[in-house]
């Protein structure tokens, strides 16, 4: 006969990159038994000396793990405070029927989950961010999940703005009055994107947080740094830039929709024009195919120079079309303090007020790591995100459980916060055609 008071309970077997992606995961978990193979603990080992957010991460869940062992024997089991067991289990000696290189630490930690698996009335789910891993323990027989607990739909992600249809009368009182009353609800900051059928250019309006209304979008008298908007939702991208009201955005959408082009030269308009803002930092994270960073020779700029490319030829292209006395390079830029190109890695326990950060290829950063970033803006300072979230390279990240699109839809509602969805690309018809084939 089953014991039923295991069988009501679920053990949870968690994979080392869970802890990666969230040093506090298993405090998700609760009211369960939560199961750390061994091997997990000499992976976190292992990693803990990283200089990078894995680095650290790792270095988090072994203090949040050993402050654990100090209430009781992980061996047997130490309850925790949200009403899960938690316990460590060696698996290295056993011998278990499968091809499996049983040398790898991966297929270890996989083979505690088989172990458990095969004891009679436990249900035990396998949880990993490594789709390889969770294949792997499918074949095997055991049920293998994603952690979700930051997940979000993609194909349901807030776009930031809705489009609309009104009457003639309509869009002729609400372009000569600025104002129209509406009665749906909206997100704050949230758009409406007016459809005209005989108009070159959409109608454009915004919620006003403190009315309700919708005030109109007025077209810009003239260009930001030399960059013109191309569709309406360029429009919309650099109202949200321009608000000083709102200090953090994020502008999402395929390559070539302009995402790093229009927040850098906002910035640049900002500090040049406005003096609102210090300087502009620009960001990426490094996602190297192969060695880190600090392998690279030479100084931190020479070794950023190949990863920062991209946001300098949206420098240069800006400066080819923006004529400013004195600023005539992106050297004469970064000479200058106007702007500054820095490594993730380097602005975690920075304090940075009253600059315009943009984050390029956020899509790549889990959401922990969303979370450090934001923290670290000071009085004044607005943060500027973009990215692609069908282009990751990250190997535990998708579409749906990065930190940009988990920031959107946490974020949205927010009266600090604005959003928009770029979906036109603007580069070429060719450049047009592979982000929608290929």
């Amino acid at each position: 006969m089953k014991d039923s008071s295991k069988s009501d309970i679920k053990t949870f077997v968690i994979d080392t990159n869970v802890f990666i992606h969230r040093p506090d995961a298993i405090l998700s978990f609760r009211d369960n038994e939560i199961v750390i193979p061994i091997g997990v603990l000499e992976e976190l080992d292992r990693l803990k000396s990283y200089s990078d957010e894995r680095g650290r991460n790792a270095r988090h869940a072994i203090r949040f793990l050993d402050s654990v062992s100090q209430k009781g024997n992980l061996s047997e089991g130490v309850k925790l405070e949200n009403g899960s067991m938690l316990r460590v289990i060696e698996t290295k000696a056993r011998q278990i029927p499968t091809d499996l290189d049983k040398d790898k630490t991966d297929n270890r930690i996989i083979l505690g989950a088989l172990l458990l698996n095969q004891e009679e009335g436990r249900k035990v789910f396998f949880v990993s961010k490594d789709i390889n891993a969770r294949v792997k323990a499918t074949a095997l027989g055991i049920k293998a999940v994603d952690y979700e607990k930051q997940k979000v739909n993609i194909d349901l992600l807030y776009k930031g703005y809705r489009e609309v249809d009104l009457v003639s009368s309509t869009i002729q009182t609400f372009q000569e009055n600025g104002e129209i009353e509406w009665k749906e609800k909206l997100y704050s900051n949230e758009y409406i994107v007016i459809n005209k059928d005989k108009e070159e250019e959409n109608c454009i309006g915004k919620l006003n947080n403190e009315t309700g209304n919708i005030n109109l979008v007025r077209k810009m008298e003239k260009p930001i740094c030399g960059i013109n908007p191309l569709n309406p939702n360029q429009r919309i991208a650099f109202d949200l830039l321009l608000d000083d009201s709102i200090p953090l955005v994020t502008l999402v959408g395929k390559a070539g929709t302009g995402k790093t082009l229009l927040a850098i030269a906002t910035g640049l308009h900002k500090v040049l024009e406005e003096n609102v803002f210090t300087r502009v930092l620009v960001s990426r994270p490094v996602i190297p195919m192969g060695k880190d960073i600090g392998f690279l020779p030479g100084s931190k700029e020479e070794k950023l120079s190949s990863w920062m490319q991209p946001l300098f030829d949206n420098l240069e292209y800006i400066l080819s079309v923006y004529k400013k006395q004195n600023l005539k390079s992106v050297e004469s830029l970064m000479n200058n303090d106007y702007i500054e190109i820095e490594a993730l890695t380097y602005i975690r326990g920075r304090s940075l007020p009253k600059q315009y950060i943009i984050i390029d290829e956020a899509q790549n950063l889990s959401p922990h790591e969303i979370k450090t970033i934001v923290s670290r803006a000071g009085e004044g300072t607005k943060i500027v995100l973009t990215g692609d979230p069908y282009q990751i390279d990250s190997p535990y990240l998708d579409s749906n459980s990065n930190g940009l699109t988990y920031l959107v839809e946490i974020m949205k509602g927010q009266e600090l916060f604005g959003h928009i969805f770029l979906d036109k690309s603007e580069r070429s018809p060719l450049a047009e055609l592979a982000a929608e084939l290929l």
